[in-house]
């Protein structure tokens, strides 16, 4: 038999489906919350190195990411060739409704409410 976090997971995805929010994939909803759960400042070189992946592939991530008013680059003033990635409003609202989509999933107790909208 499988875990029953896999069911809470599923009723999340599925939940985040119905949203009609953009999918994310897992490189971009990891990096996303790496930005937001992990103390910064943040750099393409330093989030590659936190998912073990290329910059470019960080670099790929953050356009679509940023095209969707997730994430931010900011330009160091100190150091004009450093980026930081920082955090948006829309990015703090995005998370903060899938975290309510992970809290209604079904818990070991049995069901809550799955449908609720993203923020």
């Amino acid at each position: 038999m499988l875990p029953r976090a896999l069911s809470s997971w599923m009723e999340t995805l599925v939940g985040y489906v119905r949203s009609g929010r953009p999918d994310l994939t897992n490189r971009q909803m990891a990096l996303l919350l790496a930005v937001y759960l992990t103390p910064g400042p943040h750099t393409v070189r330093g989030l590659a190195h936190l998912l073990g992946v290329s910059k470019p592939v960080i670099t790929r991530a953050l356009n679509t990411l940023g095209s969707l008013g997730y994430l931010r680059r900011e330009r160091d003033e100190a150091d004009r060739r450093n980026i930081f990635v920082t955090q948006t409003d829309s990015g703090a609202d995005f998370l903060a409704g899938f975290g309510n989509l992970i809290d209604r999933a079904p818990d070991q107790g049995g069901k809550r409410g799955h449908r609720a909208a993203l923020g």
